[in-house]
């Protein structure tokens, strides 16, 4: 008999709140490719996004999620028809598992890395106008300012996950895994 429960654990929810417990948007189930002790990497041919005015839109490319556990980022990795892959960085608390969602807190700081290698910093009047609207101590701050240093030095080397063949792989793996049935 088959047993769809194991399934069911293969697709998550991604939510990203605000410093204050509000949410902030949140993604239709995406597949879980891969777990283990550092990460979660997730794919989808598209997603349904709800943001917290209840605004809801599509992405237009496949995609691959890389949520981390202990480090204060997260990528999704864009497949740009006929241009390559998008690399978008949330600086972020910590991904949690909390009932089969998967939940983080936005800390307003994005990094974007075009196909062409171009990188650029976004959000940076959000993140300020945030620390004073949040409260962010210090201490986070630090965190939140030390990790943009790391991400950038991770773009830069083409540490995981900006690795193209990487991504690729797993995307490969996301097809692998959800081939139909074959019909009898």
């Amino acid at each position: 008999m088959y047993d769809n429960r194991s399934l069911f654990h293969k697709w998550r929810k991604v939510q990203a709140y605000k410093h204050d417990g509000t949410l902030h948007r949140q993604w239709s189930p995406a597949f879980v490719v891969q777990e283990n002790e550092d990460c979660w990497v997730l794919a989808s041919k598209a997603s349904l996004v709800t943001e917290a005015d209840g605004r809801k839109w599509m992405t237009k490319e496949k995609a691959i999620f890389i949520l981390f556990k202990r480090k204060w980022m997260n990528v999704i990795a864009m497949f740009k028809e006929g241009k390559g892959i998008c690399y978008y960085v949330n600086i972020a608390s910590p991904t949690l598992d909390d009932g089969g969602y998967l939940k983080y807190i936005d800390y307003d700081l994005d990094v974007k890395v075009y196909p062409d290698g171009v990188e650029k910093t976004l959000d940076e009047k959000e993140y300020s106008r945030h620390i004073t609207q949040y409260g962010y101590p210090a201490d986070l701050s630090h965190a939140i300012e030390t990790s943009m240093e790391q991400v950038k030095a991770m773009i830069e080397r083409k540490e995981f996950p900006f690795q193209g063949e990487v991504i690729e792989a797993f995307y490969q793996s996301f097809l692998d895994q959800n081939k139909p049935l074959p019909k009898r």
